[in-house]
């Protein structure tokens, strides 16, 4: 078994946990109101706007055994720039206020999420950040598409407010790919181990920020 197979049988359960959550379940038959998608847009900038410097902080990490990592992570970096700046687009075409999320900052569930993945790189192994990649941008291939779909017919919002879901669902279908050929060539078990754990704990943080914006 590869080890990105590894990683995705020994983070089952916590992903089946998160996918289960009632908000996403509702999400996906289009039960939700404006003001919770609101409320999702506005935690995923909250998150989506670290991305570039996570990325940037875990290629300035590695050591030495996982170099070759930090071509992937400027492709990544280069790939991600910008893209919470789709999710205020999203907000404002919603009838939401861009300016009072950027006022208001972050619920509690989502700067633990971020600040775990900090801690990650920083205290950690660095090779755990990539547990925090497969975690968001499978869920965002398996759920974003069909929740965007759902939740427009709903809400009878315009395309222009579905621009981060329906871009990432598309985006990271070829980032899975690249992934978990990346993740295949993680050899050293203690490398492995990190990204295991990580990906467990953000399911789970992740599972949080959605289980705190239902309303």
């Amino acid at each position: 078994m590869s080890f990105y197979e590894q990683l995705i049988s020994k983070t089952a359960t916590e992903k089946e946990q998160l996918f289960s959550t009632p908000i996403i379940q509702r999400a996906l038959i289009g039960n939700v109101g404006l003001l919770e998608y609101q409320t999702f847009l506005a935690q995923a900038y909250h998150h989506v706007k670290h991305t570039v410097p996570l990325l940037m902080a875990c290629g300035s990490r590695l050591p030495d055994r996982l170099g070759w990592l930090r071509e992937a992570v400027a492709e990544y970096i280069e790939e991600e720039l910008g893209h919470e700046q789709w999710i205020l687009e999203d907000i404002a075409a919603t009838g939401g206020d861009p300016d009072l999320v950027l006022r208001q900052g972050p619920m509690p569930a989502t700067e633990l999420m971020v600040a775990y993945a900090y801690h990650t790189i920083d205290r950690g192994n660095p090779a755990g950040f990539f547990g925090m990649v497969h975690v968001l941008e499978g869920t965002s291939v398996s759920l974003a598409q069909h929740a965007a779909d759902t939740i427009q017919t709903s809400l009878g919002l315009p395309d222009s407010a579905f621009h981060y879901l329906t871009s990432h669902g598309s985006i990271d279908q070829e980032h899975i790919v690249f992934l978990s050929g990346l993740m295949n060539r993680i050899a050293i078990p203690e490398d492995q181990a990190a990204v295991v754990h990580t990906a467990n704990m953000m399911y789970r943080l992740y599972g949080d920020i959605f289980r705190a914006i239902a309303i």
